[in-house]
């Protein structure tokens, strides 16, 4: 009879406890998180920035699996790249991550075509494309991302034209489309945001932005801004003119896709149509093709089909693609 009491009261004494210490200090862990993340945010894109007064603004960058790897990457040239890649397809990674996964591509290709496929000939073809897998699911994602950038940077321009009428600063209006525009918008004005707040310059903070979104309308919005700083103006029609004209931009880029949608459609059929064809044929008179896996001259006519048809699909891509 005494124990359940005992019980009863300690629990209510833990409960009262443990609500008090979470109304003390949880608002306080939240806040430090917060500040841990925007200061991850702003962080620049390599591990030492100079100032003009010589000193330097360290950064701690993600470990990848390589350490060594990221540090003679940084070094080149390609490594700045493919930095700049990764930050413009908003992946967590790092280049050293890629490198490894490129290799284990190219491994795992040229092993699966060692185990399934009799044919010596496909294995460079399979490491090949192992090994560029990787790094054309980087560019991928970083197109996938800028287009998404570009549909939204209207919306983007809109609220920032409303929000200096209203009579906020720039700077403040950043915020705004920080916290109220979806990514990839939002976290992008938000870097630029808290790089400006924490003291980098507002000039070489948006300069930093239209180098991570490699667009001619960021570049324009970047011109517009600095211009208007130092010149004076009305910077909200500026930026009402601009967010029409991507518009109408949008608009004639968008007929001209339907216009040009047969030919397009025709490029498309006469890249599948040989694979097609060779499946085909692979039913109906299997005797015939497999001269093209057995023979020596059989080899080399496969390879270079290959060879002609990736060219030809470069060929016309570049042909029905139209810039507005």
């Amino acid at each position: 009879m005494i124990g359940l009491p005992l019980v009863v009261f300690l629990f209510v004494v833990a409960l009262v406890m443990g609500t008090f210490a979470a109304i003390t200090y949880l608002p306080g862990l939240l806040a430090a998180r917060q500040m841990d993340q925007r200061l991850k945010d702003v962080a620049y894109t390599f591990a030492d920035v100079s100032t003009d007064e010589g000193e330097t603004v360290v950064r701690h960058e993600k470990a990848g699996p390589l350490p060594l790897i990221d540090r003679i990457i940084a070094e080149t040239s390609i490594g700045f790249r493919l930095k700049r890649l990764i930050e413009q397809s908003g992946v967590e990674t790092t280049p050293s991550a890629i490198v490894v996964a490129s290799l284990i591509g190219a491994a795992a290709g040229w092993i699966l075509m060692a185990l399934f496929v009799a044919q010596p000939m496909f294995r460079p073809l399979a490491a090949v494309v192992g090994l560029v897998a990787p790094f054309a699911w980087l560019k991928r994602k970083a197109h996938v991302r800028i287009k998404r950038f570009e549909e939204q940077f209207p919306e983007a321009l809109d609220l920032l034209s409303r929000a200096i009428r209203a009579g906020h600063a720039f700077q403040t209006a950043m915020g705004m489309v920080a916290s109220e525009v979806p990514a990839p918008v939002g976290p992008e004005f938000k870097k630029t945001f808290d790089q400006q707040n924490f003291g980098l310059p507002l000039k070489d903070a948006l300069n930093e932005l239209a180098d991570r979104i490699n667009l001619l309308d960021v570049r324009f919005f970047v011109t517009a801004v600095l211009i208007q700083r130092d010149t004076g103006g009305n910077l909200a029609e500026i930026l009402d003119n601009l967010a029409h004209v991507v518009r109408e931009r949008f608009k004639i880029l968008r007929q001209v896709r339907v216009h040009t949608a047969h030919g397009r459609f025709t490029g498309y059929v006469l890249l599948a149509l040989p694979a097609a064809l060779a499946c085909a044929l692979m039913f109906i008179n299997p005797e015939h093709m497999s001269l093209l896996f057995t023979e020596k001259m059989g080899h080399m006519m496969i390879i270079a089909a290959i060879v002609l048809q990736t060219i030809g699909f470069f060929w016309i891509r570049k042909v029905i693609k139209i810039e507005v």
